[in-house]
């Protein structure tokens, strides 16, 4: 089911004190008949916002998630009954009906944590039961026939193909490259350090990955081969660590677990570069033309990737949660975001209080959410570049649990059901 409603749009303004209309001079028939006309070209002019709502056919307990051109519902686990993974096609801007495309029976009933489009293939992502481990099932996207089903999550390679990342507990970890169509294993490489690998990306898909051993050797692989391209060993003497690999544009930086400085190496030759003096690195990444070092407990520093060298820093209890150009989304206390440039930590701009929403692309608009005073969700789009939060919508009976790519929000009504709205921008 498809509506279309009036959306009333506003920022929740402070209330004005009322003031007393002067009296009318001159012939009132005609006065209100000039001001029926303004009202009737304004309108034609200004048309009031519209959103489309569009109620998703999945009971309260199902999980749905959106994911390209569709919207993805699994049903709920049950004792004894069949699960089933539904795919409905968007619909249209005009409001019409939820359409289902196909349906496809799943292959165990333990949770499913989420669902992605590649490649011709619906990747659903769930864990196995009694152990917990993440594997992947491969659905034809346009008609829901099962393809294959495997350890791991995806993600995909430059060129054609998906590269799975398996983490057991039994110690059989691994990296391993699929034939989308077939399923079938081209090649795997064992992952022997809990730190996991870190990817080297072009234009989104993985080109090459890192590992670190135990033993300190680094090694640099090729994603649609396999093949080790160079390696280095950073803890020579028989020494042993936990590394953890990150890596932004080309450089290859390692950051220890214990109180020891980062170490960037050039991803092509893995030459040394620089040493940084900060401990407790949370994670690194690319912002404007600079990097941005996290620390576990907040403070932020931000370098010369050239040269290591600390262009700003800031040592308060702001979190970094997103990169957009040379703007930096900080989250203070109580969600509070804040907007900084990246070049000089300037503080830009204030956004308010917002629960972030998840989007599915990472070029997607960010959105924000909030509760009003009158019970409805404010809907936000969240303009670093700007330094502002823009209301698209007030929405009633919103719960939460949303997923956005806008004008499309995906969110649970508080009795439960999904809903898609396609809002005004």
């Amino acid at each position: 089911m498809s509506i279309i409603e009036l959306g009333e749009i506003r920022d929740e303004p402070a209330s004005a004190p009322r003031v007393r209309a002067p009296r009318a001079v001159g012939r009132p028939m005609r006065g209100a008949a000039v001001l029926l006309l303004a009202l009737v070209l304004l309108a034609g002019a200004t048309p009031l916002p519209r959103r489309t709502v569009s109620m998703v056919p999945a009971s309260a307990a199902s999980s749905a998630f959106l994911a390209e051109d569709s919207v993805f519902v699994f049903d709920p686990p049950a004792p004894d009954k069949d699960r089933y993974l539904t795919a409905y096609a968007q619909p249209a801007p005009n409001g019409a009906a939820m359409r289902r495309r196909w349906q496809a029976p799943l292959p165990h009933p333990d949770s499913y944590l989420g669902v992605r489009v590649e490649q011709g293939l619906v990747l659903a992502v769930g864990a196995e039961p009694g152990n917990g481990v993440l594997e992947t099932t491969a659905f034809d996207a346009e008609t829901g026939q099962q393809r294959w089903r495997h350890p791991g999550t995806p993600v995909p390679i430059a060129g054609g193909g998906l590269l799975l990342t398996d983490s057991r507990q039994s110690g059989a970890d691994g990296m391993s490259r699929v034939e989308p169509d077939t399923g079938r294993v081209l090649w795997s490489v064992p992952l022997l350090s809990p730190a996991g690998p870190g990817l080297h990306l072009t234009d989104g898909r993985i080109d090459m990955f890192v590992l670190v051993q135990p033993t300190g050797e680094v090694q640099v692989h090729d994603a649609v081969t396999g093949r080790l391209l160079r390696s280095l060993d950073t803890l020579p003497g028989g020494r042993k660590a936990v590394q953890q690999a990150q890596v932004v544009d080309d450089l290859l930086l390692l950051l220890p677990a214990e109180d020891a400085p980062v170490v960037a190496y050039g991803l092509t030759d893995l030459k040394p570069r620089w040493t940084a003096r900060m401990s407790q690195v949370s994670y690194v990444a690319g912002c404007a033309d600079l990097l941005c070092v996290s620390h576990q407990r907040g403070s932020l520093w931000v370098l010369d990737p050239a040269t290591g060298a600390v262009r700003w820093s800031d040592s308060g209890e702001e979190l970094l949660i997103d990169v957009r150009g040379d703007r930096l989304l900080m989250s203070g206390s109580g969600q509070r975001f804040a907007v900084r440039d990246a070049a000089t930590g300037r503080r830009w701009t204030e956004l308010g209080e917002w629960d972030l929403v998840p989007v599915l692309r990472p070029t997607d608009p960010l959105v924000g959410l909030r509760r009003g005073d009158d019970g409805r969700m404010v809907v936000a789009e969240l303009d670093l570049a700007a330094g502002r939060a823009r209301v698209l919508d007030m929405l009633p009976d919103v719960a939460g649990s949303c997923q956005a790519s806008l004008p499309l929000l995906l969110c649970q009504r508080l009795d439960g059901s999904a809903t898609l709205w396609r809002l005004a921008r």
